[in-house]
Order: structure tokens, then sequence, then C-alpha cells
């Protein structure tokens, strides 16, 4: 898997993540609402950890700088 995700693509990830985890957290999302924030929140963190987005191959966006790799 090479890398096709930039720096801004993943803080932007990660900072809509913290922000449904809170939401979860404080009761504003419940029910089948904080269930899918939190699968939707777990795959933000876990697709900025690794820098690859799977969605992103179908149709060939890379938001990171084309010459690096990582």
């Amino acid at each position: 898997m090479k890398a096709n995700m930039g720096s801004a693509d993943r803080i932007i990830r990660v900072l809509v993540a913290l922000v449904v985890i809170s939401l979860v957290a404080t009761g504003t999302l419940s029910g089948i609402w904080a269930v899918v924030g939190v699968v939707l929140a777990g795959v933000f963190l876990l697709t900025s950890l690794v820098r690859f987005c799977p969605l992103y191959l179908p149709f060939g966006i890379r938001t990171n700088r084309v010459g690096k790799s990582v």
C-alpha cells in the first residue's frame, strides 16, 4: 500500500473523529447514530494512521505529493 493521503487530509480526519467521539461521549449522539459515528471515527483514525484510504484507489485520488511515498 502506497500512501495516498497528505498531511491536511490526515489532520482533518483526526479532528472530525475527535469531534464525533466527543459528541458520543457527551450523549449528543445516541442510539444508531452513535454506533455509526463511532465506526466512522474509527475508520477515519485508522486511515489517518496508515496514510492510506482505500476509497481513493478506484478514483485515482492522491492528496499527498506525488513524488513522496511517505
